[in-house]
């Protein structure tokens, strides 16, 4: 399907989406990702589904409809929803929290001590190490070690940044890691 088809599909869906359940168009624009089709002829639909947490939302002419359950699995919690119905200002604020974790991360002397080791286990990267582990599970055993010989700036960093999950802690570490990779192919690249 064509970009311009698609973009018609998106102008529907944020439409449908903001009359029937207050959805805030900036986050279904955000949020959502076209699909493709499932149906045929009147019963046919156009599928979109949200970029985290794989929640899923059908469009037929200019109705949508939230699927509740895909599969066995339930979506479109009410904490989904009510995040989809964000004010404007409470998608900026979100916006202004999520730059500011991660610059505290880009400049966390956690990052920058672990910055070479965890680049090593992208494949975009040029200092790339062949037959390692993913950067995810890296970045997991990373935690899990600097968690057991209780480093104080792991300590520093999980209670700046208000949480001990491990799952969390890595996806903060890696996230500057993509800035580092596109900064280097944007130095490669004339």
């Amino acid at each position: 399907m064509s970009p311009a088809k698609i973009e018609e599909l998106f102008d529907l869906l944020r439409a449908a989406c903001a009359r029937q359940f207050r959805f805030n168009p900036r986050r279904v624009t955000a949020g959502m990702r076209y699909v493709g089709k499932e149906g045929h002829g009147k019963d046919q639909v156009h599928v979109f589904r949200d970029a985290s947490t794989h929640s899923q939302i059908e469009l037929a002419s200019t109705f949508a409809t939230l699927r509740e359950k895909h599969g066995e699995k339930p979506h479109w919690t009410e904490a989904e929803k009510a995040r989809y119905q964000n004010t404007d200002a409470e998608i900026d604020a979100e916006i202004a929290a999520k730059k500011a974790e991660l610059e505290f991360t880009q400049n966390s002397a956690l990052y920058q001590d672990h910055k070479a080791e965890l680049l090593t286990h992208y494949k975009d990267w040029p200092g790339y190490v062949p037959g390692v582990t993913n950067p995810r599970e890296a970045a997991r055993q990373l935690i899990a070690a600097l968690t057991e010989a209780k480093d104080p700036r792991l300590t520093a960093f999980a209670e700046h940044l208000g949480g001990n999950d491990p799952e969390h802690l890595a996806h903060l570490l890696l996230s500057p890691c993509h800035l580092e990779i596109e900064a280097s192919k944007a130095a490669i690249t004339p």
